[in-house]
């Protein structure tokens, strides 16, 4: 199984924005234990940030044609980017949506997701293991859908 994970914007940040929200973990360490976790899953896992919303979209359609399936953290543009809904709905692959915190549990704004409904699921508060819970998840729809 390849997967393209892709971290959205002001992830290049973490460790350092927001530590009581979003733990102390960097980008680096948190892309290290995905590449683990999935070596372990025996999937082939590469890791983008973007914060730009046209480059998530481009990084989405090329993953049609090189991924099995994605994991995104599309950050604030989950609650307003209508533009990387249509993308995932457009790529025909499976899509699972995490974020690190529980969404639910902050502000109101927070508590919509329009990226969601075109994604096969969401993963919210389990910090870093949400993305170890969507490969594992994203495992067995691939493997059930070939």
């Amino acid at each position: 199984m390849r997967v393209l994970v892709v971290h959205g914007p002001n992830l290049d940040l973490l460790g350092e924005r927001e530590p009581e929200i979003y733990g102390t973990r960097t980008l680096a360490e948190l892309n290290e234990s995905i590449a683990a976790a999935a070596e372990d899953l025996g999937a082939d896992v590469r890791c983008e940030q973007h914060n730009g919303e046209g480059a998530i979209v481009d990084a989405l359609h090329a993953a049609r044609k090189s991924c099995d399936a994605v994991v995104i953290n599309p950050g604030a543009y989950a609650h307003y980017s209508y533009a990387i809904a249509d993308a995932i709905a457009a790529i025909g692959i499976p899509v699972v949506e995490v974020h690190l915190s529980n969404v639910a549990a902050r502000e109101a704004f927070r508590r919509t997701s329009v990226t969601a409904a075109a994604c096969r699921a969401v993963i919210s508060g389990f910090g870093p293991a949400g993305y170890v819970l969507a490969l594992r998840a994203l495992g067995e729809i691939v493997s059930r859908e070939r």
